[in-house]
This record gives structure tokens, sequence and C-alpha cells, in this order.
């Protein structure tokens, strides 16, 4: 109920009328039934405009520090990620890899929609990045459809290192679904978990032309950090984990 209401009522409408996302293909989202919606990722904004440019509730996987933040921006955040559908998850890696791994799968094995970023990270300069393989293996044991969804411009909206947005049009394009089915039981397969990857890498480079770079979004953050001599801002962080 509180998901809705912020969506339609609350923070749906307002965010509507200032910045007139577009969305294209919206049929290719599954009227019911689990699915996996496979982003780019450009901008922390991402995870604001998908969910309410959709019918259905999706969730995301989030940050737990996001959660437990004190004082009045704590309690302010807590109310804005829940209201997008962001799910707590720890993200230090190890165990807490597989226990985001299993919240995934327990929200696909509701029924529900899933998004995912599959660079693990947000672009550091509007390009598509390899992909981590925890989509794949995500995608094969709860036996879902993958569809590709690109982000349009949400990177001139909201920059990296930017708080606050800018004031323009946004776009999100979705494509058709992709079925894995053909490789049923295979998740333990890091030969197919790779090929399955790159298949939906594919699928957004094709979708949205982003030029694609075959290293991971935070070997590129990495490499141009060491070229400008110093360090990526990317406050603030990424909501979303790797899931590799």
């Amino acid at each position: 109920m509180f998901y809705w209401l912020m969506k339609y009522i609350v923070i749906g409408p307002i965010v509507k009328a200032i910045f007139r996302p577009w969305t294209v293909g919206r049929r290719n989202i599954p009227a019911e039934g689990a699915a996996i919606l496979a982003s780019n990722h450009l901008s922390f904004a991402d995870s604001i405009f998908l969910p309410l440019m959709i019918d259905r509730r999706m969730s995301f996987l989030a940050k737990s520090d996001y959660f437990t933040g004190r004082g009045l921006r704590g309690w302010a955040t807590r109310i804005f990620f829940k209201a997008t559908g962001q799910i707590p998850i720890d993200r230090s890696g190890g165990k807490a890899s597989e226990a985001s791994l299993n919240t995934g799968l327990q929200v696909l094995g509701r029924g529900d929609l899933l998004g995912i970023y599959p660079e693990g990270t947000r672009s550091p300069d509007g390009r598509l990045y390899r992909g981590r393989t925890g989509i794949a293996r995500m995608a094969l044991e709860a036996r879902v459809p993958v569809v590709p969804v690109v982000m349009v411009d949400t990177d001139t909206v909201m920059p990296i290192g930017q708080r606050l947005p800018r004031i323009g049009r946004v776009g999100i394009v979705i494509g058709e679904p992709l079925d894995f089915s053909r490789f049923a039981g295979m998740e333990g397969d890091r030969y197919v978990l790779r090929s399955v990857t790159d298949e939906i890498m594919v699928a957004l480079q094709r979708l949205g032309a982003q030029q694609y770079d075959d290293i991971y979004a935070s070997s590129a953050k990495e490499r141009i950090a060491a070229r400008a001599g110093g360090t990526v801002t990317t406050a603030p962080e990424d909501p979303a984990p790797s899931l590799d």
C-alpha cells in the first residue's frame, strides 16, 4: 500500500511533471509472473525513474546502509528507498554476495519483477561495460526471462557526483524478453553464465546503441582515476550490488 501511495500520489506525479519521462516498449514487460529487468546504469536516478514508469511493482537490491541512517536525513532516505521498491542487502562480498543472490531469488520466487544492473556500478563515461555473471546465475536458477532496459539521458539530468538533479527529459527503452530456458540446470557452469551475461549485454548495446568497452565498469573507473591522477567521484553511491 505504501509503495503504491508514494508511486501514484506522492512522488510519482511530481517526478513525472518535472522531468516528463518517456517510455518505449512498455508492452515487453510481462503482465504477470517473475522476470528480471536488466538495465544499463548511467545515473543514481535510474533507480527512481524505472520503477515509476512501469505499471507493475518492481524491486532493486539496495545497499543496507541506506536503511540505517539516523536523524531526519536517515528517516527521509529510508522512506524514499522503500517508496521506490528498494530491498536492503549487505554488499560486503563473500557470504554477503550469496545472501544478495538469495534475496533476489526470493523476489522472483514471489512472481515479482527484479531490477538488476549487470555492469555492477554506474558507467563513469556513458559507455556500456562488461556484465557481471550474477544476473545470469539468478535468471537460470529462477528460470525467468530477462528484459533488457536502456535508460536514456539520466546521466544528463543527474551526473555522477551531483546530489541535486537538473531539469531535463529522460527516457526508457524496453526490449523484448530474452529466454534462457535452453540453459536450464546449467547455472553452475561458469562458461554458460558468461555466455548468458554477454548475450544480455549485446541486447542492451543494440537497444541503446551505447559504445561498448569489454572491461568492467569498476576497472574503467580506476583507469580514469589513474589518468586524472586522483580518484573518481561516486557519491551518492550506487544503490544496487554487482551480484557477480
